[in-house]
């Protein structure tokens, strides 16, 4: 029998992929409780970001697909890049240098474990 999956995902977050994938690696195979108690201990904003989207994964699983929440683990999570908001600032001799702002997609898929 194949185990369910269900996803949530949030596009165009204004953190920087690199900052976000060092949250996202520490809670990548945990379980759903444990990976929140890691998210709340972690200074960084993507933590909170992080810390919704697995919320709103749970809720996804255990509303939509019946799913039991205590047995819950993340079976993947992952952050790709977004879009790039190019900005001008003035740089040296009247030049105007670039300043990019990066963007993220966040996803969390959870899975019922079998046992």
């Amino acid at each position: 029998m194949e185990t369910m999956e269900v996803k949530a995902v949030a596009k165009t977050v204004r953190i920087a992929p690199r900052k976000t994938r060092l949250i996202i690696d520490l809670i990548r195979g945990k379980d759903v409780n444990e990976a929140r108690a890691i998210l709340f201990n972690q200074p960084q904003r993507a933590a909170r970001v992080i810390e919704k989207v697995l919320n709103s994964a749970v809720a996804n699983a255990v509303n939509n697909n019946n799913m039991n929440e205590d047995k819950l683990y993340i079976s993947k999570c992952f952050v790709d890049e977004s879009i790039v908001m190019k900005r001008g600032k003035m740089d040296s001799r009247g030049h105007v240098g670039r300043n990019d702002h990066k963007t993220s997609h966040i996803t969390v898929i959870v899975s019922e474990k079998n046992k």
